[in-house]
Order: structure tokens, then C-alpha cells, then sequence
């Protein structure tokens, strides 16, 4: 059997968009894009899940700029990647308060390897988005910011989440960053299509750090609570 790393490392590399998008909106695939992000997000996964132990799924909203979209690796930016995984990244140290929370909250669940040999982040959909603002600013956009891209990247989320569980992944619980429209969007999918038993939904990083900074603790506790469950 192949392991978890090679599942993966098959699995980003294969990860096209063939639909069409909005006017306006720019598909961001990090793996498509940037050498940087292909090798290190392999050099990742290699490294914490060379096995084939099983592990949960947390699923965020989609990749960002500065996190993801640099390195291949969900809520991991290149500061986290060089300081908590100690992984060499010679491209732009971006910095994502998303990824600052994530690598507190593994440092108190007990660090990388004991984290990530549980559980396995990624997106409900797995390539990101961004848009051009009125300024001429290119900026993060969501897939459920408008009802033209959902629709139009609905039967890709579909598909990815199932290839997702097809590696191997357990299907009692799934984790959900974000409470409230990736918690509902996620919730009415799951139920058409069943594909996890259970859903777990967190409040998303970005959001405790930018309006619940000063109750980080609290939420680290909640998500350490909610792990310990499964």
C-alpha cells in the first residue's frame, strides 16, 4: 500500500481547474504555479506522513496568498514552514495569522509529528481564488463569496472532497474551520452527499485573530477538546 505521503503528493499534483469562473476571478494553484510550493509541500508531507496510520480531515475554506498559496501546505506559511517544521523555503517570508494560530495550537496539542500523524488539513475547496480590487489590489476571495462561483466550482469541491477520502482518510468526523458561511455551505453538502457521518465545525484561525486575539487561549482549548474526541 502507498503511503499517505504519496497519496497526497499524487493528489496536489493533479489538482486542475477546468471550469469556468466569473469575470474577474483568477484561480490560484500553488502547485501549478510555484516550483517552491510543489517541493516543499512534498518535502512536507514526506516528512509527517510517510506512513499509512489513519488520520482525520480538517477542512478549511480554501488556500489564501500568503499561507497555502506560497507553500503548498494548508494553514502552514513560509515562516511556519522554516520555524516550527524547520523545512527550508528560499522564497518571500510571507507572514498569515492564520497560520500563526494553527502552529500555537500544535505546539500546545504536543508538536508537529504527534499533531499531523492525527490529523490532515486541507479545503472544502482545495484551490484558491483571488480577485482584482478597484484599486488594481489583487486580494483573497472565497468560494462562497458569490453565487456565480459557487456554482461554478460546486462539482469540483465534489469531486475533490471524495478523491480527499479516497486516500484513506477516516469518515466518522470531520473537522470544519469557520462557523459560519463555510460551517453551512459544508453542512448541506455533507448531508446531500454523505460523505462524513459527523461534522465538527471550529471557529475559523483568521477569525479568532483578528476579533478574538485576546481569547486565543480559549479557542486553542476548544480545539484541543474537539480533537481529543475522536
Amino acid at each position: 500500500m502507498s503511503t499517505f505521503a504519496a497519496r497526497i503528493i499524487a493528489f496536489n499534483n493533479s489538482l486542475t481547474y477546468k471550469g469556468t469562473l466569473p469575470e474577474g476571478i483568477r484561480i490560484m494553484n500553488p502547485f501549478q504555479e510555484s516550483l517552491l510550493a510543489l517541493a516543499a509541500s512534498s518535502e512536507f508531507y514526506q516528512k509527517y506522513y510517510n506512513d499509512t496510520q489513519p488520520r482525520h480531515l480538517i477542512l478549511g475554506i480554501n488556500p489564501g496568498r500568503f499561507g497555502s498559496g506560497q507553500t503548498g501546505i494548508s494553514f502552514t506559511d513560509p515562516k511556519r514552514l522554516q520555524a516550527n517544521c524547520h523545512i527550508d523555503y528560499p522564497g518571500p517570508m510571507t507572514h498569515e495569522p492564520s497560520s500563526a494560530y494553527i502552529y500555537e495550537m500544535i505546539a500546545a496539542f504536543g508538536g508537529e509529528e504527534k499533531f499531523y500523524q492525527q490529523f490532515y488539513i486541507h479545503s472544502i475547496c482545495p484551490l484558491g481564488f483571488t480577485k482584482i480590487g478597484e484599486n488594481g489590489k489583487e486580494t483573497n476571495y472565497n468560494y462562497y463569496d458569490s453565487p456565480a462561483l459557487l456554482k461554478s466550482v460546486y462539482p469540483f469541491i465534489v469531486e475533490n472532497i471524495r478523491k480527499q477520502i479516497g486516500m484513506g482518510f477516516e469518515t466518522d468526523v470531520c473537522f470544519c474551520f469557520g462557523t459560519g458561511k463555510n460551517e453551512a455551505f459544508f453542512r448541506k453538502l455533507n448531508e446531500a452527499h454523505q460523505f462524513f457521518k459527523k461534522v465538527v465545525a471550529l471557529e475559523h484561525p483568521r477569525y479568532i485573530m483578528q476579533y478574538k486575539s485576546k481569547e486565543k487561549s480559549v479557542y486553542i482549548d476548544k480545539y484541543l477538546r474537539a480533537f481529543s474526541e475522536v
